[in-house]
Formats: C-alpha cells, structure tokens, sequence
C-alpha cells in the first residue's frame, strides 16, 4: 500500500467512528492467507490486529470495522506464518569477539529467524545483556533463550564451562544459573563423568529446570532418559542406545572412538524400541544434520567465495581454521567417522519422526563452526531434514511448534493466534508447498515491529 491510499484509509477509518467507541492497535495486517503448520491448514482473507507486541485478534475482512492503527499493511494475499526458530545456535569466543557476535543478530532476522536458542558459550553476560535490551526493543534481533554456560568436568572442553568435579559442586553449578536466570541447562562432554551427569539431570528434575545437551559417552542414554533428561544435542547419543554393541564399547573407555563401531552394529529392531521410549518420555532431539554434512565436506568444498563470509568478522573467520585442521588430521588417520556419522544420522530421522519423537532444527552456528552461517544454516538444516524424509509441515513443525514446546512455551508462540506473541513471516508464497518459499520474505514481524526486505537489507549493508 502507497503511503497516499494508507493516509485515506486512516482519515475515513477517523472520520467514521467520532462520536464512537474505536479500538486502537499498533499494527493491523489484513488480506492474508494464515498457514496453520500444525493442521496443515490455510485461513484466507484474514487480518491480524497486534498491540504491545501480541497478536490481539484475528478475523476477516476489516471492512466496515472501526479502528484506527499506527500502522496498516495489505498482505494483498500473502502467506503469513510464525518466525522460525534456530534452536541451537552459538555466540562465543571471548571478550575480543563480543561485537563481532553482536553484528551476527540481523543475519537472523534477515532470513526469518525471530527467535535462537543459545546453546552456550564464554561471552553469556553479554548474551545475557543483548537478550533483554532485544526484548525491550532496544536491539534490533531474534528473541534469545539461553543455557548461559555449559556443566562440564574439571577440564572443560569449552572456555566459560563452570566444573563439575564431584556431586557436591552440582548445587553450586546450578545455583548460579538460576542466579543468571537461564532458560535451560546444557551438560557438555569434555570430562563430565557419567555419575555426575547423572546427578545433574536429577537435581535438575527436582527443580523443575529443562536439561540437553552432549553426553559422556561412558553414560548409558536410556539411563538418563529414565532420569529425567529432557533433550540429546546432535545424534551420537541416541546412536549409542541403538546399538547391542554399546555396552561392551563402553568399557574400554574409548569416547568418540567408539563411533564408527556403534555405527556399524547400529540395528533399526533395538532403534524402534529406542525411539518408543523416547517418545513415550518426551525427549527432543535436535540432529544438527546441516553442520554434519558441511564438515565432513570442509575439504573438498571452497568456501572462500561464499557470500555470507563477508557479514563474518575476521576474528570469527580465524576461529575457523580448527575445524579444518581437525578434517586434515582425520583424512590423515583414515578415519570415515564424519561421513559415517552423517549418513546414519539422516537414515535415523524418518524412524524417529514416526515413532513420535519430537526434532527439533537447529543449526549450531557461531564462532568456530566453520562456514555454517548464521540465519542460512536453519535453512539448510529445514532442507536436510525434507531430504531425511519429512513433509514439509514435519520441517516446519521441528522449527515454529517443537521450539517453543521445549521451553514449555506453546501459550505464546507457534501459531498465528490471539494471545500469541507477534513475531511473524510475510512470505510471497506457501512454504508447505515448498520449503524454498521460505527465503521469500515480503516482511518479518518482530514483536510486532515491521522490518521490510529493504529494512533487512540495509541492517546486512550496515555490518559489512
């Protein structure tokens, strides 16, 4: 709508309701086609009326309504859904890197991306700050929930890890992420042993927290699930359960080393099973397919010509070259893990779909993920799970409902609803036909506020 046609429809929406009671909104968009991801179901000729950044109401056609809107938009019949969700993503590096991941938030919302799950890193007091300042529209960027640090032994594989050497530092460590009011606990793998990840996930239980993340491979998975835990980060841990293998694997305290031979006895009768139970006890898994088939291709394809490489700092850029010298060593060794590991990963999706556990697509971008760039990968990692074997409203659902259940967040978030929070898509055409639409984005709506393909493009010029 022209500016002209906007001022008119304004004055003659005025003009008729002096003297009567007129309901005020912040944004009203009308003439949409509203996709239901989870019936798989289109609302046409709908208009959403949002305020204080929720959706208010929703209903057809706004002739003959009287209202008076900041802002109205004609959809002029396009397809509007939830913002998508990357549920494993990465801000990390250390002080010196902090702004650099700052100018990563606008590559998020340019591709649809309105909200992240911050699955940790060393840098969680900024994180923290920009995840407040966003939600008091004092930043422009997805909406962040966070573990804060990682729970790991008392060598960390990751800087910014808080130690667990024994159950009795389980207390403190999770006192302190209450302290800093974290969404979620992530458990990491660098020397966690297995009873104290054991007794995270209790005491975690007992107070309610949600609890994913990597566990030790000298733990038993099905045990933890029994336990209480909440969600697996990546595929090698329910790999593990699927395997009869496993536990005579466990022994020789191999770690990862027993991957390749866990993938070898992997027998799909014990996966059913597996996922049964998965199921029945709620466990999410996020596969993080896309950051798999990137690495263990990192040889052979060129990145240096990619486009989104220019919206990455030098600082971040450098923090690549680890996951390089990783693949070198490997292809040195003979080792096929990588390129095993992802194709058992991918035959594990459709089963696990079936039997109903819950994926949920998150990319795992940040520093030291090399080449898996913010905002594109949830794209890439949406297209890995169709070509896993998904419909394309399975896809969906892994990003828009299964995001916001996890945090126990359904209220608010994965429909275009009344009472819903306003972070919406407005898309040229339905992403349930094809998952490709979903880079066509007319407009993103964050909390309610509009940011056009010009105003996406000029947040990207701006960190260039």
């Amino acid at each position: 709508m022209n500016k002209l046609t906007y001022f008119l429809l304004l004055a003659i929406t005025l003009s008729s309701c002096k003297n009567k009671e007129v309901k005020a909104y912040d944004l009203v968009i009308y003439n949409a086609q509203i996709i239901d991801v989870e019936s798989e179901s289109l609302s046409k000729g709908q208009s959403i009326f949002i305020s204080d950044g929720e959706i208010v109401e929703v209903r057809e056609s706004i002739e003959n309504e009287k209202f008076v809107a900041d802002r109205l938009i004609d959809a002029e019949g396009k397809f509007v859904i939830p913002g998508l969700w990357d549920n494993h993503v990465h801000f990390r590096g250390g002080d010196t890197l902090v702004e650099e991941n700052k100018d990563l938030l606008p590559l998020f919302l340019a591709y649809g991306i309105t909200t992240v799950r911050d699955a940790g890193g060393d840098i969680t007091p900024s994180v923290m700050e920009w995840k407040d300042q966003i939600a008091n529209s004092e930043l422009d960027g997805p909406r962040i929930f966070s573990s804060g640090p990682k729970l790991d032994g008392d060598k960390p594989a990751w800087p910014g890890s808080i130690k667990v050497s024994n159950s009795s530092d389980i207390g403190a460590a999770l006192d302190s992420l209450e302290k800093l009011d974290v969404d979620y606990v992530k458990t990491y793998d660098g020397n966690l042993s297995a009873e104290n990840y054991y007794n995270i996930i209790k005491e975690t239980e007992k107070r309610g927290l949600k609890i994913t993340g990597h566990m030790p491979m000298s733990a038993d998975f099905m045990k933890a699930v029994s336990l209480g835990l909440d969600g697996a980060e990546h595929m090698y841990y329910p790999l593990k359960a699927c395997s009869p293998a496993a536990d005579s694997l466990t022994k020789p305290d191999l770690g990862y080393g027993m991957i390749e031979p866990l993938i070898d006895t992997y027998d799909p009768e014990l996966a059913a099973e597996v996922f049964a139970k998965m199921s029945q006890e709620n466990v999410y898994v996020t596969p993080t397919l896309y950051i798999g088939k990137t690495l263990a291709e990192i040889l052979e394809v060129d990145h240096r010509q990619d486009s989104l490489l220019n919206y990455i700092g030098p600082g971040i850029q450098k923090t690549y070259q680890g996951r390089i010298e990783g693949a070198k060593r490997a292809k040195a060794s003979g080792s096929k893990m990588r390129e095993k590991m992802e194709e058992i990963s991918v035959r594990m999706i459709e089963p696990m779909e079936n039997a109903g556990v819950k994926l949920l697509a998150g990319s795992d971008c940040g520093a030291f993920n090399s080449y898996v760039y913010p905002g594109e990968s949830l794209h890439g990692e949406l297209n890995a799970l169709s070509k896993a074997g998904l419909s394309n409203a399975q896809v969906l659902k892994s990003s828009i409902i299964n995001g916001p259940e996890f945090l126990d967040l359904g209220d608010k978030y994965g429909s275009v609803e009344e009472g819903k929070i306003a972070d919406l898509l407005l898309l040229e055409n339905n992403p349930l036909e094809n998952l490709q639409n979903l880079k066509e984005i007319t407009a993103v709506i964050k909390s309610g506020k509009v940011f056009t393909r010009e105003d996406l493009g000029k947040m990207l010029q701006d960190i260039q």
